[in-house]
């Protein structure tokens, strides 16, 4: 933002005349984001006029030139992100003005200020705060011995100083008793000025940046850190410019619960210098009080910043993964008109079986035990044959592969039609104990309800994720340690957009899911389904105006999205905006009939109606294909008839998984049993990537080579990688590979694999030439491997950001 001012003295009316230029900041928008400053300016007069982000996107395309949603949305996030700045920006300048302190450079300054840091540094010296040692200094008149103290020799200076002895001051606070406390007020002074000056600041900041080391040692001996989750971090450097965000997450929750101890090493010496030199120094006081602001007070300042700002950079990178990869589980593929069973495995109370009919409505339940196997195996044929199953969800939670079993041997034996997959149930016991779920089944155990959601989730994954808090699905990075208020807003951003472009049937809709809408709030939604609940099913989208709280405005934003596939209308159950009937009709007619929409038509068309040739191409668009899904381009859940675990797999194996999350290092695949596999980023492709979700993303189908088993911590590595030398096996695990056997129990050889690092895939133990275990069938793991990653770090109990300290303490009492 610019602002100009040529005169030396500021007016009142100067003053009160400056105001945030609007169109400035859109100016700015369009130049970062690459777009035009026309197109910034339509969407944030849209904003303003009430249309959501997804309504602008899809129906309001010819008045912002098509941008997408992502750039629509990042032009009003950025439009108040730079409001907010120039608002502030404007805030201190009338602050400082008001105190009488604002100068031409000062004003210049705050204008130059690129971001709230900076500015918030320009306003420091003039923030109130606690009386400080230099205020009071002030306030016993050293303010001139300080200034001499910048020009004056040592002798002359000390002389100076007898000049400001008060003995008789109105009370004893203000009194300066001898010399050396004048000289002492005057270093305060001196040291203050020194730690609030903006360009000090910054170049110690970036200093620190550039030559600082994040320090981290673990709080134990060598046994705790064998076994510590954080053991990576037992003493670990990096260069504070070179720290990843995943790391600094990690490092910040062991520091809060007092496991991991962490500074940031810098050299004050060197930094004392590069301020010292910035000044002419006439007498060792004027060096020393340097010395001291640097110590004292501005070091620790931006210590603590530094450590902020890479917090907040790890917050927003985090937040970031979280709501891609939350994105991507909510458009997984559903697995509609399918009767399911849903199993919610548990040990104690036994595991909770529901059975869905094809729209997911509640049929029946019953437990089983895992312990009863021939009993379970009954109950569960019964409800096969008594329900019609044809799926069976089978969640991943404890005891979740003794179910597979009894499962898996029921189809083999019984029902070879019948598939099993297993469901991701992250968040299933926080739907079953919630009110959503309670409104929904008043009279089911919770148990019970977590089998139905787990059940719905394979049918329709969106429709019932939505009625989970986001937060509780676990997809993220440290997503307990992030800003949770941040974290939530940008969530329900995803998810809204998610709801948006997938639609949603008025007719089957939950609340939870109406509310996600476009134009829809939570009150709204409930207020749809009771009236769908009261008076049937609605037959038109004009039936929306019906219902209380539903205004013009409300209905314009949320009625494309609403799809009523009972309507006579066939534009009821499309993306076609009712606003548009007249020119959808005139279209539909023609598709129908198998035909074109000719250039003339086309015309026709946009005189009579004034829309515009996007427009057009979307209507033509959807009725040629009309109500497509755009879920059905992600990939399907991985259905099962046997059962796989820890103990059957062999390095060198190859297998078949699911993403299940990914973060920084990597990505987490689900092998279809308890433990989840980890796929590394340097283990993704052959070729270079430096962001995982360059190669994978939630919801993916991924065959990878197994490269590394660690039993005593039941960890897998994985890899996608092709060419030789891929494998991070040791030379001697590679040789052990080449001579792995499979044998049955009676020691028969079922296969012999002679490709390097390939053996076979055949149920049985991996055996060497000399009928012992393998080093790679035991899963050793090679040196560059270990290390390489930690998992199960426990959830944190509250915020601390853990910087409140001063690591140049010992130093200072030195100096005293």
């Amino acid at each position: 933002m610019v602002y100009t001012h040529s005169i030396m003295e500021f007016t009142n009316e100067f003053i009160e005349g400056l105001s945030v230029n609007e169109v400035d900041i859109m100016k700015k928008i369009a130049e970062e984001l690459n777009i035009k400053l026309a197109q910034v300016s339509a969407v944030i007069s849209l904003v303003n006029e009430g249309c959501t982000i997804p309504f602008i996107s899809r129906y309001r395309k010819e008045m912002h030139g098509s941008l997408d949603e992502v750039q629509v949305r990042d032009s009003d996030r950025l439009f108040k992100s730079y409001t907010n700045l120039e608002t502030r920006r404007l805030e201190i300048v009338r602050g400082i003005f008001a105190a009488g302190k604002l100068t031409d450079s000062l004003y210049e300054n705050i204008m130059k200020a690129g971001t709230l840091t900076e500015l918030e540094d320009i306003w420091l010296p003039f923030k109130k705060k606690k009386k400080t040692r230099g205020m009071l200094a002030v306030e016993r008149g050293l303010q001139a011995l300080a200034d001499l103290m910048k020009e004056l020799e040592a002798s002359p200076l000390e002389e100076k100083a007898k000049e400001f002895i008060v003995t008789d001051a109105e009370t004893e606070e203000l009194n300066v008793p001898t010399a050396e406390d004048a000289l002492q007020g005057a270093a305060d002074i001196i040291a203050e000025e020194i730690s609030q000056d903006t360009e000090n600041r910054k170049s110690v900041h970036d200093y620190f940046i550039k030559t600082g080391k994040f320090e981290v040692k673990g709080l134990g001996d060598e046994d705790a850190a064998k076994t510590s989750v954080y053991q990576m971090y037992w003493d670990y450097s990096e260069n504070l410019n070179e720290i990843k965000p995943h790391r600094v997450l990690a490092i910040n929750r062991g520091e809060r619960e007092g496991v991991l101890e962490v500074k940031i090493d810098v050299s004050i010496e060197d930094a004392i210098s590069l301020l010292q030199n910035k000044y002419t120094l006439n007498n060792d006081y004027h060096k020393e009080a340097i010395a001291d602001g640097l110590v004292r007070l501005l070091a620790p300042a931006v210590l603590r910043e530094i450590r902020s700002d890479l917090a907040d950079t790890a917050d927003e990178h985090g937040i970031n993964i979280f709501s891609e990869n939350l994105k991507h589980l909510l458009m997984t593929q559903p697995i509609k008109g399918t009767r399911v069973l849903g199993v919610d495995p548990g040990i104690r109370t036994g595991t909770k079986c529901a059975a869905l009919d094809e729209t997911g409505k509640y049929l029946g339940s019953f437990v089983i035990y895992q312990h009863k196997a021939e009993e379970a195996k009954f109950l569960v044929l019964e409800a096969v044959k008594k329900y019609n199953v044809q799926l069976i969800a089978v969640g991943n939670g404890t005891g979740s592969h003794d179910v597979q079993e009894i499962v898996s041997a029921v189809i083999k034996e019984s029902c070879p039609d019948v598939l099993f997959t297993v469901v991701d149930e992250d968040g299933a016991s926080v739907y079953s104990a919630g009110d959503v779920a309670r409104e929904e089944f008043p009279d089911l155990d919770l148990t019970i309800r977590g089998a139905i959601s787990i059940g719905r989730r394979l049918q329709d994954p969106l429709a019932e994720l939505v009625k989970i808090d986001p937060k509780s699905i676990g997809v993220g990075l440290y997503q307990h340690d992030l800003n949770q208020k941040k974290l939530s807003e940008e969530l329900d951003a995803v998810v809204g957009s998610v709801v948006n472009n997938v639609g949603v049937n008025l007719n089957t809709a939950s609340a939870s899911l109406l509310k996600y809408v476009s134009g829809v709030s939570s009150s709204l939604a409930k207020k749809i389904v009771a009236r769908r609940e009261a008076e049937g099913i609605f037959t038109d989208r004009e039936q929306l105006k019906n219902v209380s709280g539903m205004g013009p405005k409300s209905f314009e934003q949320c009625a494309g999205f609403l799809k009523i596939p009972e309507s006579s209308n066939p534009l009821d159950n499309s993306w076609v905006h009712p606003e548009n009937y007249e020119t959808g009709k005139i279209i539909y007619d023609v598709i129908h009939k198998n035909e074109e929409v000719s250039g003339e038509l086309r015309s026709e068309i946009k005189t009579k109606y004034n829309i515009g040739d996007q427009t057009i191409n979307d209507i033509i668009e959807e009725l040629k294909k009309p109500n497509r899904d755009p879920r059905e381009d992600c990939p399907k859940p991985i259905m099962q008839q046997g059962v796989l675990q820890f103990e059957d797999l062999k390095v060198g194996m190859t297998v078949k998984g699911k993403i299940k999350n990914v973060v920084d290092f990597g990505a987490f695949v689900d092998l279809g049993i308890k433990e989840t596999a980890l796929l590394h980023i340097s283990e993704m492709s052959d070729s270079f990537i430096s962001d995982p979700l360059e190669a994978v993303k939630v919801g993916d189908i991924v065959e990878c080579k197994i490269i590394s088993l660690d039993e005593d911590r039941r960890r897998i590595s994985l890899s996608r990688k092709t060419g030789e030398g891929t494998s991070r096996l040791t030379a001697k695990q590679k040789a052990e590979v080449k001579k792995l056997v499979v044998k049955t129990k009676d020691g028969k050889t079922l296969a012999v694999k002679t490709a390097a690092g390939s053996p076979a895939v055949q149920s049985g133990k991996a055996l060497s030439e000399r009928g012992e275990r393998s080093p790679a069938a035991r899963g050793e793991r090679s040196p560059a491997h270990r290390g390489e990653r930690k998992v199960g770090e426990p959830r944190s109990r509250k915020d601390d950001d853990g910087t409140k300290y001063n690591p140049f303490a010992i130093l200072l009492q030195g100096k005293k």
